[in-house]
């Protein structure tokens, strides 16, 4: 059968790709899609590239950068969205595919997917951690306000600073809090309170508001802005049930603006009376040393002697010993000459030298003695220990064994043989001999010796 397309058109590839390309695109121009993403992808370009599959179906999907960078999460694989795009076709590759221009999950709102990726990465960072929380002066001498200069959150703070304590710096670093500008402007205040580092505590504060209004207490850029602040700062966002990512990352959250005011400062009132209270306890206490002092030292007083009496005490010892002392010391003097004496006579006379050759003659005779009994005491040991050791080779077993003799013992239980008596008839025995061991079963058995004989006359 030969074919042949008569007068019809013939279609190269890329006609045919276009009519089908603009038959999509005018059928079906924009298409809501609910699906879940697989093989999702981000190339250098900074496109997304992905598919949108169901249970039995798949589309290829593109979104562009300049419409991703609009979206406020991350999309993921497994994820389930829903999407906004036209139908089209990509002629290298002849692949129909959806250009999305909006995408959201499903199910879940896109800002409160962003809070919770965003929320996850920071805490797997470590920006939440304890370790990394400031401590807040006890009491601060500046307090930074970093909110909107047109709120009504602005004056309630410095009411409660003002009734609290009065007389503090205030320093007021006016920021958007709602907006795109908000981040930045929030993140410029930051920046600009610890550049100029007189501040003690910052609170950030906010009204309350839809997850929209909070949104920029939810930014990435603002929390590592926190995070980096060399300055303790509160977090007074919303009202007590609203909870943002600031939240998380400051050194202390407060539920609500005036209360982030009495946190950071105490009440005044209270303090003085703290005071007074502190300064009456030291009062009390110090009386209460000062009689104790006081009764000690009337204790002491009547144990103190009079210095002159006991100067005059001292004095009459003194009258008394010394008679004692000059006759010791008159007395002690002449026996001193008479020694000097006497050592004078024996120098004249050379007897000192004829001594001194007399006891080098005794040490002599004594060394001379002394090596001679040394001589004769090792002998004496070396004969001994000759003797010994004889008498100690004589004992060895071994040395019996090798004059021809042997040990027998039972192999059983390895006792030594020493009577015919004790063997019984078919007995296993081992006989022990200067070189190695004989294994023999017992036959017959005498209880004569051999080695006795009879006298002789």
């Amino acid at each position: 059968m030969t074919l042949s397309h008569g007068t019809g058109h013939v279609f190269s590839v890329t006609e045919l790709t276009t009519e089908i390309k603009s038959l999509l695109e005018k059928k079906f121009s924009f298409v809501w899609l609910r699906a879940e993403i697989s093989n999702f992808r981000v190339p250098a370009s900074g496109h997304f590239y992905f598919s949108l599959k169901d249970r039995t179906a798949r589309i290829r999907a593109v979104m562009f950068r300049g419409q991703n960078r609009r979206l406020t999460f991350k999309p993921q694989d497994g994820m389930r969205v829903i999407g906004f795009g036209r139908i089209s076709l990509y002629a290298p590759r002849g692949e129909y595919q959806i250009v999305l221009e909006h995408l959201e999950p499903e199910g879940l709102g896109a800002l409160r997917m962003a809070f919770e990726q965003l929320r996850d990465k920071l805490a797997q960072e470590g920006l939440f951690d304890e370790k990394h929380k400031k401590t807040l002066p006890f009491l601060p001498q500046t307090i930074a306000l970093i909110t909107s200069r047109t709120g009504s959150v602005l004056y309630d703070m410095l009411h409660v600073l003002e009734r609290r304590f009065s007389g503090l710096n205030i320093e007021i670093a006016p920021a958007a809090v709602q907006g795109d500008a908000a981040p930045n402007e929030i993140t410029d205040a930051l920046e600009l309170v610890n550049i100029h580092g007189k501040a003690d505590v910052i609170i950030l504060a906010r009204g309350g508001g839809s997850l929209e209004d909070l949104w920029a207490f939810n930014s990435e850029q603002v929390a590592r802005a926190i995070f980096k602040s060399a300055i303790p700062v509160v977090s007074a966002i919303g009202h007590e049930t609203d909870f943002t990512i600031s939240d998380c990352v400051a050194d202390v959250r407060a539920p609500t603006p005036s209360a982030a005011a009495e946190i950071v400062v105490p009440q005044k009132h209270d303090l003085l009376q703290h005071i007074d209270e502190l300064q009456q306890a030291l009062a009390n206490r110090m009386r209460q040393h000062c009689n104790q002092r006081c009764s000690q030292l009337e204790r002491l007083k009547k144990h103190i002697v009079d210095p002159r009496r006991q100067i005059q005490m001292q004095k009459a010892q003194i009258a008394q010993i010394r008679p004692r002392l000059e006759r010791s010391a008159v007395s002690m003097l002449q026996r001193k000459r008479g020694y000097l004496q006497v050592l004078t006579t024996i120098l004249k006379n050379n007897k000192t030298i004829r001594y001194i050759q007399i006891l080098k003659q005794e040490v002599e005779q004594y060394r001379l003695a002394l090596e001679r009994s040394g001589r004769q005491y090792l002998e004496m040991r070396q004969t001994s220990l000759t003797h010994l050791t004889k008498r100690l080779q004589d004992l060895n077993p071994t040395a019996v064994l090798k004059r021809g003799y042997s040990i027998t013992r039972e192999q059983a239980g390895g006792k030594i043989v020493m009577r015919a008596e004790a063997v019984k008839l078919g007995q296993r025995l081992e006989i022990i001999l200067a070189k190695g061991l004989l294994e023999v079963t017992t036959h017959a058995k005498t209880d004569k010796n051999p080695f006795q004989f009879e006298d002789m006359d």
